[in-house]
């Protein structure tokens, strides 16, 4: 893995993808941690004396009142209190005003550049990876380096285009994330993946590559009742992805031994009702919600676990969102972590579930990709990795 140490940017212009896609309410940032994940690889380009220049998207641009929402500007005061010095920013993805900043840049300044997706408001050109941006983009720099592994999945111009350009590596957040996923490929045994979410839909690929690598598969989630469902149970008012039966239906014929689903839950007449009863599976109740997994459910996954040396996570197993439905995510999480057992949580909704336990820093990998972990875990290849290793 060629990596931003292998290249020489004493000096250079720099340009660096990073994925400062930050979550904001009323104007203000509320998370920061994807800024701080890009700083060790700022802070090493720094250190080289190198222009630094920087590329990221913010949300999605699809007409002109989403320039002011996603105007990357916002960034700029936290990322310059976090390198400790003032930071550029440019109010133009491309042209003479630009040009100026960066042709008057100093060894060790830090440039951050607006939004890319600026210019998807004219032809989708940024997420389309239009050969004349990318082509324009790496004009302005000397080196490459992709540090955005939460956009690696997808073949930009501020990532893939560039890289087309220049000499390129990967920065030190990427690196983290692929030599941890990477050990999944020949993973210590037992090796157990536990499955959560919503839509079987979301995960069919993830199921098909998986099931065929892990020692045992747990299901949970909203996801398990569509399971259930496809063993002739009557799930209530559970939620249920009808077009996926027959897939699961497959599934169990053929992995039996594999597949673990609940055999109890916690449910309720609404999310809201906070009056919820735990019941069997083979008995929930007509006008009841599955909206976690039970007791026996817990134990029973926790029986497996125990002898498990690699897990890897995508999905919480109820409503994370609620301090009732959480009790399933945080008791096996609990019990992963107290176990020292090698957890990898991958990415998105279960790993927010483990920063509202206050777990996400003692497992030990969370991914900071969501689509791009999930494709990761379907085998696919991702354009961000192939561009550079290409």
């Amino acid at each position: 893995m060629k990596t931003i140490k292998d290249l020489d940017i004493n000096s250079k212009k720099v340009l660096i993808r990073v994925d400062f896609n930050v979550p904001i309410k009323d104007g203000k940032i509320t998370d920061d941690s994807r800024i701080r994940g890009a700083l060790k690889t700022i802070k090493y380009a720094i250190d080289k004396n190198a222009k630094v220049i920087l590329f990221s998207h913010l949300g999605r641009v699809k007409e002109k009142s989403d320039l002011k929402k996603n105007d990357l500007s916002i960034v700029v005061p936290r990322l310059s209190e976090l390198l400790n010095q003032k930071v550029l920013f440019s109010s133009n993805t491309r042209g003479e005003q630009l040009e100026n900043i960066i042709n008057n840049m100093k060894e060790k300044e830090v440039l951050l550049i607006q939004n890319t997706r600026y210019e998807d408001l004219d032809g989708k050109k940024e997420s389309s990876n239009e050969e004349e941006l990318g082509a324009y983009w790496a004009s302005l720099g000397d080196v490459f380096i992709n540090d955005a592994f939460g956009t690696i999945h997808r073949a930009h111009a501020s990532n893939c285009g560039i890289a087309k350009h220049l000499p390129s590596a990967f920065g030190f957040l990427v690196e983290n994330e692929l030599s941890h996923l990477s050990e999944l490929d020949n993973p210590e045994r037992p090796y157990v993946v536990i499955l959560g979410g919503a839509k079987v839909s979301d995960k069919i690929e993830v199921i098909e590559n998986l099931v065929t690598k892990a020692d045992k598969i747990l299901i949970g989630g909203a996801m398990s009742f569509t399971f259930l469902s496809a063993c002739g149970i009557n799930v209530g008012k559970s939620l249920v992805d009808n077009e996926n039966i027959e897939f699961c239906r497959r599934m169990l014929k053929d992995y039996n031994e594999k597949i673990v689903l609940p055999i109890d839950t916690n449910a309720a007449k609404s999310l809201e009702d906070e009056n919820a009863i735990e019941m069997p599976v083979s008995n929930i109740l007509p006008e009841y919600i599955g909206l976690d997994i039970g007791t026996k459910t817990i134990e029973n996954y926790k029986e497996i676990l125990k002898n498990s040396k690699t897990v890897v996570w995508n999905g919480p197993l109820g409503v994370y969102e609620s301090n009732i439905y959480i009790r399933g995510t945080k008791e096996i999480m609990e019990y992963l972590v107290n176990n020292k057992i090698k957890t990898i949580l991958g990415g998105g909704d279960i790993v927010a579930a483990a920063s509202v336990l206050n777990l996400k820093d003692k497992v030990y990998h969370a991914s900071t990709g969501g689509g791009a972990t999930l494709e990761f875990l379907e085998g696919k290849e991702l354009p961000g990795i192939i561009s550079i290793e290409k």
